[in-house]
């Protein structure tokens, strides 16, 4: 419990900091693990303006995400890292997912309904949602070059940083960050 308390302590001590500024430097000091892979761009960039399909065929954009920070997680039903993070990935979402916050998953590439389905029953996975990216348009002109990518949103739906290949979502660290930059942006 007191091991906890402190943990917690150390996470909000940057907090004060990164209030005064949206500077991403200041979240450096947040960064442990998987998170120290995460790499915040010097400038916003924008997004492809480009609808992505949930599995019903049901169109939507990264402009219905406008408002909050997004944590969009490109995947594809074949990769083993992406197995491996999405658990964490349904964790963050259930905990943090709001309207300040959401986790967006993309499935890139050829990935079948019943295969995205079937993978997200055996994950366990509850509170993401289906969404398809099947000609890789989104992702080639984001320049996923490999799965599984994650790249964070702002406000304005500009992408602001990015880390390739699997992390803990749900750890102490990321959940520092995001919540940081959710008080940063609001």
């Amino acid at each position: 419990m007191l091991r906890a308390l402190l943990i917690a302590l150390t996470l909000m001590l940057p907090f004060s900091a990164f209030a005064q500024s949206a500077a991403p430097d200041n979240l450096d000091a947040l960064a442990q693990g998987d998170m120290k892979k995460l790499v915040f761009h010097s400038a916003p960039k924008p997004v492809p303006e480009i609808a992505f399909d949930n599995l019903d065929g049901a169109p939507s954009s990264f402009a219905a995400y406008q408002g909050k920070i997004v944590l969009l997680n490109f995947w594809a039903t074949w990769c083993a890292p992406c197995r491996k993070e999405m658990p964490g990935l349904d964790r963050l979402n259930g905990e943090m997912g709001s309207e300040d916050f959401t986790v967006l998953t993309l499935a890139t590439g050829r990935n079948s309904p019943q295969a995205m389905r079937r993978f997200f029953a055996q994950e366990g996975i509850e509170t993401l949602p289906l969404y398809k990216d099947p000609n890789k348009a989104i992702g080639s002109q984001m320049a996923v070059l490999g799965l599984p990518i994650t790249v964070i949103l702002d406000r304005q739906g500009r992408e602001i940083a990015r880390l390739q290949g699997d992390a803990e979502w749900d750890s102490d660290s990321a959940k520092a960050i995001l919540q940081a930059l959710i008080k940063a942006d609001g």
